[in-house]
C-alpha cells in the first residue's frame, strides 16, 4: 500500500499576524516562500508518483514546487480544502481567546463539540477528508498530500484512525512541523481509511444516531455557535437563551461573534 506524505504549505501574511485563515485563499508571504524552498529540500531524493494539493494557493504552489522536485503528477483535490471557521476567519487567535475563553478552549480541546458561528463542524470536514482520501489511496503508489492547518492535522487522524484533534493554537504561525511520513501497511490501506474516517465520523456524530431535538450531533447552538457541554444543553427560544437566563449580549466574554460582527479585513 501506498506511503503518504503530509505536507503542510508555506504561510501567509495571515499566520504571520497570527489570524485565522480558515477556508480564506491568501498568496504565499515571503517567508511563506521561502519554506517551501526548504521543504522541497528536505524531499530531496523521496520518491513521490503523485501530490494531492488542495485547491488554495498556498498549497497549490507547494505541491507544484514539490512535484518538479521529485518528477511527481500535481492533481487538485477539492475534498482537502481548509476547515471552514466561519465568522472566525480573519480575528486574532489571541482575540478569539480572550473574548470567547471557554469556547476558544472546548474547541482545543474537544473540536468535534463545536460548530463555529456560519462554519463546518469538524464531522463535515472528516467526511470529506475520508472521501478524497478514498480517491487518492486506490492505487498502490506514493503519493504527497499538501493541506493547511488544521485539516492537514485531521488528514493525519483519519489516516491514523484516532481521534479528531487540532493543532496548538501556536502552530498556525510557527509550524515546528511541515512534513510527515506516514506509512500504510499491507493491512490496512484504503479500506482502513475508509473505516477510520466512518468510525470518527459516527463518534463525532453520536454513534451514526439521527439527529435530536437538541440540535446537530446532540450539540448546543450559542449566538450562532454550537457546542456540548458537559453540564447540559440549553434550550433556545426567539433567539435567546433559556428563559431564565438573560439574553448573552453579542459581546460577552464566552458568546463567539454573531453574524452581525464582521471578521477583519
Amino acid at each position: 500500500m501506498p506511503d503518504v506524505v503530509l505536507i503542510r504549505p508555506g504561510c501567509t501574511d495571515f499566520d504571520a499576524q497570527n489570524r485565522i485563515q480558515g477556508s480564506l485563499d491568501l498568496p504565499l508571504s515571503s517567508r511563506g516562500q521561502e519554506q517551501v524552498e526548504l521543504v522541497v529540500q528536505q524531499l530531496r531524493g523521496v520518491r513521490l508518483d503523485v501530490v494531492f494539493s488542495a485547491p488554495c494557493e498556498p498549497a497549490r504552489s507547494t505541491a507544484i514546487a514539490v512535484c518538479n522536485e521529485c518528477g511527481a503528477t500535481f492533481k487538485e483535490v477539492a475534498d482537502f480544502s481548509n476547515l471552514n471557521h466561519g465568522l472566525w476567519q480573519g480575528l486574532q487567535v489571541d482575540d478569539v481567546r480572550r473574548k470567547y475563553p471557554k469556547v476558544f478552549k472546548q474547541w482545543q480541546e474537544s473540536p468535534e463539540t463545536v460548530c463555529l458561528p456560519e462554519g463546518e463542524t469538524v464531522a463535515q470536514a472528516v467526511e470529506r477528508i475520508g472521501r478524497g482520501l478514498r480517491k487518492c489511496l486506490k492505487r498502490k503508489r506514493n503519493v504527497g498530500i499538501v493541506a493547511s492547518e488544521p485539516l492537514a492535522t485531521l488528514i493525519g487522524c483519519v489516516l491514523r484512525g484516532c481521534r479528531p484533534e487540532l493543532p496548538d493554537a501556536a502552530a498556525y504561525s510557527h509550524p515546528e512541523r511541515r512534513i510527515e511520513f506516514l506509512h500504510l501497511s499491507e493491512d490496512d490501506g484504503t479500506r482502513s481509511v475508509i473505516a477510520s474516517a466512518s468510525a470518527i465520523g459516527a463518534d463525532v456524530n453520536g454513534n451514526g444516531g439521527p439527529q435530536s431535538a437538541a440540535g446537530r450531533n446532540g450539540q448546543t447552538r450559542i449566538n450562532g455557535a454550537t457546542t456540548n457541554g458537559s453540564n447540559g444543553q440549553a434550550n433556545r427560544k426567539n433567539g435567546a437563551e433559556a428563559q431564565d437566563k438573560p439574553p448573552a449580549s453579542p459581546h460577552s466574554a464566552d458568546s463567539p461573534p454573531t453574524a452581525s460582527q464582521r471578521a477583519p479585513e
